[in-house]
């Protein structure tokens, strides 16, 4: 992830986002992240079998109709130091009717985990295929079997584009036409409320009824974990020695955050675990926006989803913490949700009015999960500067 701050109140709706963006990830508190590898054979088969979808009354139907299809799995392999030569070999496969000579590409490079390339043959991109490439090494930070499963639950409710097939180190999928946020736009009421409204689509499909764990505690300390085996016994880099906590009192820091936010009583809900603003994709034909990137989600605090996501308001590249939503703000932004997310889960109820209770308990709550945001991408950002080829400086 990439992490972003402090938002003053919210000024007036910015102009039009800029020039049109991709799916596209990112990630390094200001960093890059997205990409991957080589060549195989062709074979066509069958990726991971469907995943139950959480809402559904059967084994591959989604909570709203629609249903979880196995993944056609090429047996393509692309290198991911030059990924338009495989990503053309997946074109022949996926869209064979397209004429080779009239396939154009796009390579997006905002990514700070993957490589994405887009390949179309209409002017406006219409018919594009979305090809990513997952970075290396990232199979340590990221299930790939989990996130394909998700990606298909979240496109059985609506809540992400169409899936195309896996490859041997990578997805392809449907282009989502829009915009790509940045940090003035999430200050934007008008655009904040759609991005609540659709957090809390997402955290309304639920587990039938079980009680999922939260995926954090588990994430937190395999991260750690491969720090301490990176950085014991001493920190090779001088200047992250002097700027960064030993690693006991990292591990302190670590017990500490598990004792304290786990008896805040945070539900566990489906949630992105990444919603930079690169993540929100925004069509104002549409007045609507699309989560992209499932790599992270998962089960998790409620209020974890939503601090993360106001630490992104930061920015990434040039990271500004002033930038991080004031409380008025985000108490805006959490009536938008509330409201919505009791829309959707209390329906036979009644009673979706928001309290000034409800309001300020999930305030805390979210701004005390915002702490744990911030240790796992940096737990995250020190495991990218020894693995990622990424051109991005992880360690700053």
């Amino acid at each position: 992830m990439a992490s972003q701050r402090r938002a003053a109140p919210a000024p007036p709706p910015p102009s039009p986002p800029p020039p049109r963006s991709p799916p596209h990830g990112r990630r390094p508190r200001g960093s890059p992240r997205h990409m991957g590898r080589s060549s195989g054979g062709l074979e066509l088969a069958m990726a991971v079998s469907p995943g139950r979808c959480p809402d559904c009354p059967g084994p591959e139907r989604g909570g709203d109709g629609g249903a979880l299809f196995s993944v056609p799995h090429l047996g393509i392999a692309v290198d991911e130091r030059d990924v338009l030569p495989g990503a053309l070999r997946l074109m022949q496969e996926l869209r064979p009717s397209w004429d080779p000579a009239k396939v154009k590409t796009k390579l997006f490079t905002d990514g700070i985990t993957n490589k994405l390339v887009a390949c179309y043959t209409e002017e406006g991109m219409g018919d594009a295929v979305l090809v990513r490439v997952y970075g290396r090494k990232t199979e340590l930070l990221v299930d790939r079997e989990t996130e394909l499963r998700n990606f298909q639950v979240l496109r059985a409710h609506g809540c992400a584009p169409d899936l195309y097939c896996a490859f041997h180190n990578g997805l392809c999928y449907q282009f989502l036409p829009g915009v790509a946020l940045g940090p003035d736009h999430v200050r934007d009421p008008r655009i904040f409320r759609l991005v609540a409204q659709e957090m809390a689509q997402v955290h309304a499909i639920h587990a039938n009824g079980s009680l999922p764990k939260p995926i954090l505690w588990q994430k937190l300390h395999k991260y750690f974990t491969l720090v301490k085996m990176d950085l014991s016994p001493k920190v090779s880099n001088p200047s992250l020695q002097q700027d960064m906590p030993s690693l006991e009192m990292l591990e302190h820091e670590l017990a500490w955050m598990k004792e304290t936010l786990s008896q805040l009583g945070s539900p566990v809900v489906l949630c992105h675990n990444d919603l930079l603003c690169k993540n929100i994709i925004y069509n104002q034909a549409r007045e609507r926006v699309h989560f992209i990137d499932y790599e992270y989600t998962g089960y998790n605090y409620q209020a974890f989803d939503i601090g993360n996501h106001f630490n992104e308001f930061a920015g990434v590249k040039e990271v500004d913490y002033g930038l991080y939503p004031s409380k008025e703000t985000q108490l805006q932004w959490l009536h938008s949700y509330l409201q919505a997310y009791k829309q959707l889960t209390q329906r036979d109820r009644g009673g979706t009015e928001v309290s000034r209770e409800e309001l300020e308990v999930l305030y805390v709550q979210v701004n005390k999960f915002s702490l744990a945001s911030h240790f796992l991408w940096a737990c995250w950002g020190l495991i990218q500067d020894k693995y990622s080829t990424i051109d991005f400086n992880f360690l700053r």
